[in-house]
């Protein structure tokens, strides 16, 4: 993976964001964790900060995907299955020793950050026309990293 922290390019562009969030709360990673003894549970796998459709780590850089807040397994009737199936994903990171509240980002994958450097893409990162950029939605295009990081980081900033 290229230094979050080289002197030009993708690598100093995260750096300059991880300097900015510092004081910014992360928030949890967790991985899925089944056993023949235990119910199925998810466990902290480190943390990071939600910008957007990153999570930036220390030294890497992930892709969302499914974000939940941890709760207690309680007993209660469901109008729907899919609530029933998000009850119990809540329940899995409670069971894996998240506070009840807390928020856990559950099935982000890494991405490649050579791999964009070189022309390619990784996840909602590719270079176009040399420039870093971000696939921020799945109804909208390419933005040019470094605006969409300034924008989310400042959001995150105040608090918003």
């Amino acid at each position: 993976m290229t230094s979050p922290d080289s002197g030009s390019g993708l690598g100093a562009l995260l750096g300059r964001a991880r300097a900015a969030l510092a004081e910014v709360p992360r928030e949890s990673l967790g991985r899925e964790r089944t056993s023949r003894w235990r119910a199925p549970r998810i466990v902290r796998a480190g943390s990071a900060w939600h910008v957007g459709v990153l999570l930036l780590g220390d030294d890497a850089v992930f892709a969302t995907a499914e974000v939940l807040r941890a709760a207690a397994p309680v007993r209660r009737g469901y109008a729907a299955e899919s609530a029933r199936a998000r009850a119990e994903r809540r329940a899995e990171a409670s069971r894996g020793g998240f506070r009840d509240g807390e928020t856990v980002h559950v099935g982000w994958t890494a991405i490649d950050l050579d791999a964009v450097e070189a022309g390619g893409s990784s996840g909602p990162l590719a270079l176009r026309d040399g420039v870093p950029s971000v696939h921020w939605s799945a109804a909208g295009g390419y933005m040019p990293l470094e605006a969409y990081l300034d924008e989310r980081i400042a959001l995150l900033r105040d608090g918003a």
